[in-house]
């Protein structure tokens, strides 16, 4: 359990700078802090005040998409009365934070990267492609992005502008390949043009995803991480809210992740 002194310290209250409508229930909020914090990586994630007073009571957990210049960049869907109220927020508002929290993607520096998205599961993987981009000596990741429609694949322009060209599968076919990405990305690991020793897997997205993500893996002996998405309500270890079983055990993701290795997760 972490302590209340390790919470004031990671508590801070951020200006939204800007909170842009992307499609119809996506937003993208930018914030800036008003204090400086530690240096957030692709991983961790932030625990949201949506309202100054006491409903919600609770504060919402977001990853974190990316970072900028004067703070960092959340992107989110509208999914309840929290984040409707997030939505509404205008350039000015104050909203009281805590993070970054949570632990990294850890990227192997010897092996070239296959980051894996579903859905929302983009926020955290674009982090992740823009910090591997950026680090001298790491090849370009491949990048599979699955969705439901082509109206819901987001992010096409920030991933072209760091020279991303992902392989995108859809539910409808409106984009990219029709069907499931882990499928699509199965033929790509079995086609015999690659040594699939060579490559380590970074995911993001629903839970059926990452199981079917999670069985390839051990298939084919790859190594591969996820960054889970779970409720939870304290975002450090108190509420015991977020527990997912293990073969280590339970485990608290926002303690002990959001990132595991794939293969600890009992699905």
């Amino acid at each position: 359990m972490r302590s209340w002194k390790y919470v004031l310290s990671k508590l801070f209250k951020a200006v939204v700078t800007e909170n842009k409508r992307l499609i119809k229930d996506h937003y993208l909020l930018t914030l800036s802090p008003l204090k400086k914090i530690k240096k957030n990586r692709p991983g961790n994630f932030f625990m949201i005040s949506v309202e100054s007073g006491l409903d919600p009571l609770l504060k919402r957990p977001f990853s974190l998409h990316r970072s900028t210049k004067n703070g960092f960049q959340i992107l989110y869907r509208v999914v309840g009365k929290g984040t409707t109220i997030l939505s509404n927020k205008t350039p000015g508002d104050i909203l009281d934070v805590i993070g970054p929290l949570g632990n990294t993607f850890p990227v192997n520096n010897k092996h070239r990267n296959i980051l894996v998205a579903g859905g929302l599961g983009i926020a955290p993987i674009f982090g992740l492609a823009d910090s591997i981009v950026n680090s001298p000596g790491l090849e370009q990741p491949l990048l599979f992005y699955g969705a439901r429609t082509g109206k819901e694949v987001l992010c096409k322009k920030n991933l072209a502008d760091i020279s991303i060209r992902p392989v995108i599968a859809t539910d409808d076919g409106t984009a990219g390949k029709k069907g499931n990405i882990v499928k699509v990305l199965e033929k790509f690991l079995k086609s015999g043009s690659i040594n699939v020793n060579e490559y380590s897997i970074y995911a993001c997205g629903p839970k059926p995803m990452l199981k079917a993500l999670s069985a390839l893996t051990n298939k084919l002996g790859i190594k591969g991480y996820a960054a889970l998405e779970q409720s939870m309500a304290c975002g450090i270890g108190t509420c015991l809210g977020c527990v997912v079983h293990t073969t280590r055990g339970l485990k608290c993701v926002c303690k002990e992740g959001p990132v595991f290795p794939l293969n600890e997760i009992v699905w």
